[in-house]
């Protein structure tokens, strides 16, 4: 059996026995709707959890992707319940945009329009409209892109800034989270729009989109990555001065392909060109500074303190195995394909929770970490499924 076969079949068993199982049998909230907000370490249901819009959203993505790739009834009813669901509590009918969290019984419980979870919600409607042909959905989609267009994107220097009152006005505390700096523009809500956009504009070919998607690609090329080191940067304020000093393998890895995605999606050979020589210094800064002999990717690195974050999380290696995956398809070399594999092994070996199902948080000094969730507001289905659709596709 040749290396590729066996990967897409070892990527169907997790997503079909491992992955969506997980989610389908235990995250389900009969009682009060939707799916509970939080999974602990020690695999406990916390019922009163809160529900975050991130997490419902990568729900929404994750089974509407997986019913397109395995045409399962049962996957499209969950897609289903997470679209209703969102539509009910998520949605701002009054003011536009969604809520960034509702409490267990889907009142709002913080109703901040942060354009991070925005984004996320137009990348799961897209895809919810393509594997149930929803048109609802596809106008939801659109009602957010022209909301972030109007509100967040910075007309004079470019980009988007971070997070709005529910009457969108700019927040103060801009921060997705207490770890991050708090700047006005960020990396990460640029890569997600970025992301979301090119999901949108595979189904809606309109002029601005393809103009925002095209501008979104070279703030990538102009301002985030720095070509000296072969990282992103990851904060910014509104001039586009560097904030912070912190090395994101993971995101690095991600970035790498995402870009070439969007590139491929609006078919400029020009803009591919130049996307696919950033695309490829991600992904060797990546190999150079932070893949590991056992297959694995450390966290990140401080540059300011010398200090490495050299924890195992889940989501990194899960963009690690698509990141090389998509070097092997670019450049031809057969050694990022071995990459894919070995970094894929590596999840099976020691992330994949075998008595309970799902990926945990993290390992850390050889061990699994089980103080951080097993599902919950920043821990979804998405990235490992991702991982698993996007190697089927290949």
């Amino acid at each position: 059996m040749s290396l590729l076969k066996q990967l897409k079949e070892e990527m169907r068993a997790e997503l079909i026995h491992g992955i969506l199982p997980y989610w389908m049998g235990r995250m389900v909230d009969v009682e009060q709707g939707g799916f509970y907000g939080q999974i602990d370490g020690a695999d406990r249901i916390i019922g009163g959890a809160g529900k975050g819009g991130i997490l419902n959203a990568r729900i929404l993505w994750t089974f509407s992707a997986a019913y397109r790739v395995q045409p399962d009834s049962a996957y499209l009813h969950m897609a289903e319940r997470a679209y209703g669901y969102a539509l009910k509590y998520f949605f701002d009918e009054e003011m536009g945009g969604t809520y960034w969290l509702v409490n267990a019984d889907g009142s709002p419980a913080d109703t901040k329009k942060q354009i991070y979870s925005q984004a996320f919600f137009i990348y799961a409607l897209t895809e919810y409209h393509m594997a149930s042909g929803n048109e609802e959905a596809l106008a939801k989609a659109k009602e957010l892109f022209h909301l972030i267009e109007q509100h967040s994107r910075d007309t004079q220097l470019g980009g988007y800034f971070e997070a709005y009152s529910r009457d969108w006005q700019l927040l103060d505390d801009l921060r997705l989270s207490e770890k991050d700096e708090n700047e006005k523009k960020t990396m990460n809500t640029h890569l997600h729009i970025l992301e979301a956009y090119t999901n949108l504009y595979r189904v809606w070919k309109d002029p601005r989109l393809k103009k925002a998607l095209e501008a979104l690609i070279l703030i990538f090329a102009d301002h985030i990555i720095d070509t000296r080191t072969g990282h992103m940067n990851l904060f910014f304020d509104e001039q586009w001065t560097r904030k912070g000093t912190i090395d994101s393998y993971g995101h690095d890895i991600e970035a790498s392909w995402l870009l070439y995605e969007a590139a491929q999606v609006l078919g400029d050979p020009a803009l591919l060109l130049r996307v696919e020589s950033l695309s490829m210094q991600l992904v060797q800064t990546t190999v150079r500074e932070g893949l590991q002999s056992d297959g694995s990717i450390w966290y990140e690195t401080d540059t300011r303190r010398g200090h490495t974050d050299t924890d195992r999380h889940w989501w990194p290696q899960a963009e690690a195995a698509v990141g090389f995956m998509y070097a092997w398809k670019l450049s031809g070399d057969a050694a990022y394909l071995d990459k894919s594999a070995a970094t894929w092994q590596y999840i099976s070996a020691h992330l994949i929770d075998r008595a309970h199902g799902e990926w945990y948080w993290s390992i850390r000094d050889g061990k699994p970490n089980l103080a951080e969730d097993k599902a919950g507001f920043w821990k979804c289905p998405y990235h490992n499924s991702r991982m698993c659709i996007e190697i089927i596709r290949a």
